[in-house]
């Protein structure tokens, strides 16, 4: 079949970069001239496979099964996470007892992949299919039946002409191309799932136009509680959110089309799916910050409201809610005005926690960001203009090593972010997300700064840990430069 949508890979965009350090505004100046150039690592210590983010975004789509044509190592290791959010995430909605997602893998031997793992695959889509009679298949390559050529569009297609004609069997069969070599930026593997979502389960359809209704592109790192609270929000200033994929059911997903507008929760997680839904159906959007501090909150209000021509419900909601957490927002930043900070999170939940952190007068020391996009441009002026043009970006996927080594030579008085090896150093420390409660909204401003007064409030477990704990590296890397396994391009920083 003709695809609607083709494979996109991140890596081509112009100034992506997963691998570079600098001040901000020398990495915002270099990506302006579109010279930003990606450095070497010529040491990792991990790195986010593309296969992942695809079953991130699609594993728990009701109704569905996922077959992955993989080794079971590959499978189980992006399956393990997968699966270990969804039940975190039911949990936390009072859905215990909601359907779970099932994940089923050809586990590719040697036998497949010298000869050929076709059949085993077709073999392992019917017994799924018999076991769990889905709606939709979703069939996942991976490197090892990518690199012996397993035709799993051919396989696709095969396995739909023999299931409709069965009755009551009319079943969707969607191949996802996500092997993880095919681009080191892991949102790739987000927009391959989307893509597939088009090409295969919604296809040419054209639904009628809901009034109101406003699909938001989400991560699966986005909780129930933030759904609920963006939901909330939007409706205040009369529109219905469809919020995607996390969860979504099949008529979730088919009325993707008949939305009025869409919006990308994070700035590049969705950004080049509403860029086609604009072209194919003419459905404006817009690309913003995540709703995280009361700056970043404002700005997506306001973004989302110019967009429905909905300004004056979007000022007054805004005008209520930032009354109600004003006073407690002011005694919490007694304590926290003036404090030095630093962080690390996904890109745009980085950006926006940068700007709760000026909500509570912090200064930023330096963030850690997986990887840099032209999306985030503006994003870093609105930093600089909040802490000034100095504070350190690290722009890597992981690597720990580097971070902890920053840390040590910072001395920071709190830290956001994964905090398991940081409270070995005895830095308050906290974690921006939360799968019970808010972090979105105005909400979200009080509870993040609630766990910002704790964690400063009541450190003594960091401190204890630091004293009877080994770090987590000798104490020689702590003396050496944080990037020393960083190979800089000539004409770069």
């Amino acid at each position: 079949m003709t695809k609607l949508i083709q494979d996109t890979i991140r890596d081509s965009h112009p100034s992506f970069a997963d691998v570079q350090v600098g001040k901000s505004c020398d990495l915002r100046e270099k990506a302006q001239g579109r010279c930003l150039k990606n450095a070497h690592r010529t040491f990792e210590q991990g790195i986010q496979c593309v296969q992942v983010n695809s079953m991130n975004a699609l594993f728990s789509l009701q109704d569905t099964v996922m077959v992955i044509h993989s080794p079971l190592g590959c499978s189980g290791c992006a399956a393990f996470g997968a699966i270990d959010r969804l039940n975190v995430y039911k949990h936390h909605r009072g859905r215990d007892d909601a359907p779970d997602s099932h994940v089923i893998s050809s586990a590719l031997g040697e036998k497949e992949v010298i000869l050929g793992g076709e059949k085993r695959l077709e073999e392992t889509i019917q017994k799924a299919v018999e076991r769990y009679n889905p709606k939709i298949v979703f069939i996942l390559s991976s490197c090892a039946a990518a690199i012996i050529g397993d035709d799993i569009d051919a396989v696709a297609e095969r396995m739909e002409k023999k299931y409709c004609r069965l009755e009551g069997r009319d079943i969707l069969f969607a191949p996802v191309h996500c092997e993880g070599f095919k681009s080191r930026n892991h949102a790739t593997g987000y927009d391959l799932a989307l893509a597939t979502l088009q090409n295969y389960v919604i296809r040419e359809a054209r639904p009628p136009k809901q009034k109101g209704l406003i699909n938001l592109f989400a991560t699966h790192s986005l909780s129930w509680a933030d759904q609920e609270e963006m939901k909330r929000m939007l409706k205040a200033i009369g529109l219905e959110a469809n919020i995607l994929p996390y969860n979504a059911s099949y008529e979730d997903i088919m009325k993707i089309p008949a939305a009025e507008y869409n919006i990308s929760v994070c700035q590049i997680f969705g950004d080049e799916y509403i860029k086609f839904l604009k072209e194919k159906y003419d459905i404006p959007y817009a690309v913003t910050c995540m709703p995280i501090g009361s700056q970043s909150t404002n700005r997506w209000l306001r973004a989302i409201a110019k967009l429905a021509g909905k300004e004056k419900e979007a000022e007054a909601f805004i005008e209520s809610e930032s009354a109600a957490v004003a006073e407690e927002v002011e005694a919490i930043k007694k304590k926290t005005d003036g404090l030095r900070a630093c962080l690390t999170a996904g890109t745009g939940r980085g950006f926006a926690a940068a700007t709760l952190i000026g909500d509570y007068g912090m200064k930023l020391l330096c963030m850690h960001t997986p990887y840099y996009d032209e999306a985030y441009i503006d994003d870093f002026k609105r930093l600089e203009e909040l802490h000034g043009s100095d504070f350190l970006v690290n722009i890597a996927d992981m690597q720990p090593y580097e971070q902890v080594n920053l840390l040590k030579k910072f001395k920071p008085d709190v830290f956001i972010g994964m905090s398991n090896w940081v409270s070995r150093l005895g830095i308050p420390s906290l974690h921006i997300l939360d799968s019970k409660r808010p972090t979105f909204g105005y909400r979200g401003v009080l509870y993040l700064g609630r766990k910002i007064e704790d964690a400063l409030d009541n450190n003594n477990f960091n401190k204890n840990l630091s004293q009877f704990s080994k770090n987590a590296y000798r104490e020689e890397w702590y003396k050496k430069d944080a990037f020393s396994y960083l190979q800089l391009p000539e004409d770069a920083l």
